[in-house]
């Protein structure tokens, strides 16, 4: 798997599904979060703001589907794309969290298409010998 995250868009139906690897789980979210931005946008330009995005779950799919989640309703409300995530995950009582940020791209600076939401149809984050492992699943 080497030491990068590495994310890949894979068919799925009438969907778009993103694959990713990290060797732990904030760089795996991250990389799942530029699949999203992939899956969106073939060529994103390098400006717009950095902003922050946190999210709260019981367990760790539901705290990526959260967090993806939480980009598409910033993309939404900002009129930005998001770009170049950067994550942090940590579990505490019980509790899942996702600290990230960021770049918000202005949607009137690329050609964007519509992702209209994550599923859990399918959704796995899952522990391997070289690190994590995530399977996303977003409407299209």
């Amino acid at each position: 798997m080497g030491s990068e995250p590495r994310f890949s868009l894979e068919a799925h139906t009438a969907d778009v599904a993103v694959a990713a690897t990290a060797p732990d789980l904030g760089p795996l979210f991250a990389a799942v979060a530029d699949g999203l931005t992939a899956a969106m946008c073939d060529d994103v330009p390098r400006r717009g703001e950095r902003f922050a995005v946190t999210a709260r779950a019981e367990s760790r799919e539901a705290l990526l589907f959260e967090y993806l989640d939480e980009l598409i309703y910033e993309r939404d409300v900002r009129g930005v794309l998001p770009a170049a995530h950067r994550a942090t995950v940590d579990e505490t009582d019980a509790a899942w969290t996702v600290e990230a940020t960021a770049r918000g791209v202005p949607l009137d600076a690329v050609d964007a298409r519509e992702v209209k939401a994550v599923t859990y149809s399918e959704m796995s984050v899952t522990e391997t010998e070289d690190g994590w492992r995530a399977y996303v699943v977003f409407d299209v």
